[in-house]
């Protein structure tokens, strides 16, 4: 009996998969606790419909996130902040600040999670931040920490 699945069953696959399995399996275990529905024709059409309507809406996600990656690739970010004689702030620039600046240039709300900052920046200098728009996705933007003049 072919069935599609509902949800991810350990050992036969993942929810969205269409696997043949025992009549009995699909009978007494898989269909009465909701992990699969029976795989009849109007399903496995509306189920390729749906998986291609997803595959339009990621392939348009992708496209928008390269072409932002384009435009983070070539952002300077500058953040004036103060710092001591020998370079060292007395704060600290974080991923939550570059989300913010990002935001500011872009026009756009940016996840302070999406910058991929290790540390907080505690120096003056010029830094390469890498920002994560998808898995496969991580444009690095400029970000340079001036010191203040007083």
């Amino acid at each position: 009996m072919k069935v599609l699945l509902k949800r991810d069953v350990k050992g036969l696959g993942k929810a969205g998969d269409i696997k043949s399995v025992a009549d009995g399996y699909a009978a007494n275990y898989l269909i009465p606790r909701a992990l699969a529905v029976p795989a009849t024709p109007s399903l496995l059409k509306e189920f390729r419909e749906k998986q291609n309507a997803e595959a339009r809406k990621e392939a348009q996600e992708k496209a928008s996130a390269s072409h932002l990656a384009e435009r983070l690739s070539t952002l300077v970010l500058k953040f004036t902040a103060r710092a001591g004689e020998t370079g060292k702030l007395y704060g600290s620039i974080t991923s939550s600040d570059i989300a913010s600046g990002l935001e500011m240039e872009l026009g756009q709300p940016v996840d302070k999670r999406k910058v991929m900052l290790e540390q907080p920046i505690h120096e003056l200098g010029t830094y390469r931040v890498p920002v994560k728009l998808m898995s496969d996705l991580v444009p690095e933007i400029t970000v340079v920490v001036e010191g203040q003049r007083d």
